[in-house]
């Protein structure tokens, strides 16, 4: 089965951690120990990734410098698809058998200027902050920001992504056995100009949006969100939170989940489901076999009615 996988930026760095070099690739060969047995049964994977820590992380080292050091977050959104996909390329190399192709493809993908989000920041990027500590760089940095989990941390753009522009690209390579590496972090927001020429755009298109658009452009048989929860829960933080374990599309309202975090991956689930007829998991990294088995996880697809929970 052609199985679009993505991998959440918190599933490839825990909260918490520092975020050095060491840290990112010890959680990208975790990452890989846990695709092997989804390569192993057979199955032909596209591989997404987040960046909220990592471009975040790179704003900072580029405020930190010399004034002429400033990229805008489109480049920032490139530097950091690259720099992740680099070592999820090299691992998977180490790990899978000798000849196995694979590819690292930076990824354009189109969004409208009119859009919403650029008035509304909700994408939550870079490290966490106490709250006084948020408000002292959002003051000297212009930042917006908002709360994450217990702790504040930056917010930006996110504008809903229209088009994959490598989507021929990327399915060339799969059908010719290619392991893609692709539309990292959401891939690199751009616009289209009157005349037809493209310009990045100051964003961070949400990668699990993106990863539901690029399954559907590329025909993914299932769309796996991976992260650091085992579940999509109900009353999440609650004393009553209870996990789901199947859902029907159309019993799930987005709004009933956190911004910024659960919303994003329920969005891209009833999107995919709906217009494919095809399911969504989403699930905790080290499960992802178990997920794809239907032990795991949460199952959305529009065949199912009532959303059923664990007791």
């Amino acid at each position: 089965m052609r199985i679009l996988v993505a991998l959440g930026g918190n599933a490839l760095l825990r909260r918490g951690e520092p975020m050095t070099a060491e840290s990112q690739r010890a959680n990208v060969r975790r990452a890989v120990a846990a695709l092997l047995p989804l390569f192993e049964a057979g199955h032909q994977l596209i591989l997404t990734h987040g960046n909220g820590p990592q471009v975040g992380l790179l704003a900072l080292q580029a405020a930190a410098g010399p004034g002429y050091g400033v990229y805008p977050l489109d480049v920032l959104d490139a530097e950091s698809e690259g720099m992740v996909g680099y070592m999820i390329e090299q691992e998977l190399d180490n790990a899978l058998p000798s000849g196995h192709l694979l590819a690292t493809l930076l990824t354009q993908i189109l969004v409208d200027p009119r859009d919403p989000a650029f008035r509304d920041p909700t994408k939550p990027i870079g490290p966490v902050y106490d709250k006084a500590q948020a408000e002292k760089l959002a003051k000297a940095r212009g930042w917006s920001i908002a709360k994450d989990g217990e702790q504040w941390r930056r917010v930006v753009a996110s504008p809903r992504p229209i088009e994959i522009l490598e989507a021929r690209v990327i399915e060339l390579l799969v059908s010719q056995g290619v392991t893609v590496i692709c539309a990292g972090g959401g891939g690199i927001p751009v616009v289209q100009r009157s005349d037809g020429t493209l310009v990045g755009v100051e964003a961070v298109i949400d990668k699990d949006l993106a990863s539901a658009l690029l399954a559907r452009q590329l025909r993914a048989g299932h769309l796996l969100l991976l992260t650091d929860v085992e579940a999509v829960y109900l009353n999440w933080g609650n004393s009553d939170a209870k996990a789901i374990r199947r859902a029907g599309a159309r019993d799930l309202k987005p709004s009933e989940f956190a911004p910024g975090s659960m919303r994003p991956k329920i969005e891209a689930a009833i999107s995919f489901a709906a217009a494919t007829g095809r399911a969504c998991s989403i699930g905790r990294l080290e499960d992802a076999a178990d997920i794809i088995a239907g032990v795991a996880g949460t199952r959305i697809d529009i065949a199912t009615r009532g959303v059923a929970t664990s007791l």
